[in-house]
């Protein structure tokens, strides 16, 4: 299985069959997402999950978010993330009065390397709305795949 390497503003590898820990921020001319956005992108994150890739975890915070997927074969991360972000902004901006670029370009990968790595992952996830906000007890915008 070869590694494949692009780059954009950061280097993002690529290998057949791996699961990826996703990152991608807001665009900086753009306000926080309000409730009913976020929920609305959690929505468009869920929609092709275990069609187009599986998805492990993910939280949709106020300026960015955060997401686990391993792409199925005939999806590449790059195709999964473009429409992710594309639908989402298009969504967005009916829905709002949204204008401009919604999400920054770039986004960072970074391919998970074990079951360990995984869990590690999905541990940040699951506490990244109570580093942002203490004392948090309930976030709807945060999701994983219950292991057994």
């Amino acid at each position: 299985m070869p590694i494949h390497i692009r780059y954009r503003r950061l280097p993002h590898w690529r290998l057949d069959g791996a699961t990826y820990f996703v990152t991608w921020r807001l665009h900086r001319l753009q306000r926080p997402l309000t409730p009913a956005e976020r929920t609305l992108v959690v929505s468009v994150l869920r929609h092709f999950d275990n069609t187009r890739f599986v998805l492990h975890a993910l939280v949709v915070m106020d300026d960015h978010v955060h997401a686990i997927v391993t792409p199925l074969a005939g999806w590449a991360l790059g195709h999964v993330l473009h429409s992710w972000k594309s639908y989402s902004a298009n969504q967005l901006q009916r829905a709002t009065r949204r204008r401009g670029p919604l999400w920054q370009i770039d986004s960072y990968d970074r391919i998970i390397r074990s079951s360990r790595d995984l869990a590690e992952k999905i541990a940040y996830i699951r506490r990244n709305p109570c580093h942002r906000w203490p004392g948090l007890l309930e976030y709807p915008w945060l999701w994983w795949k219950k292991r057994g």
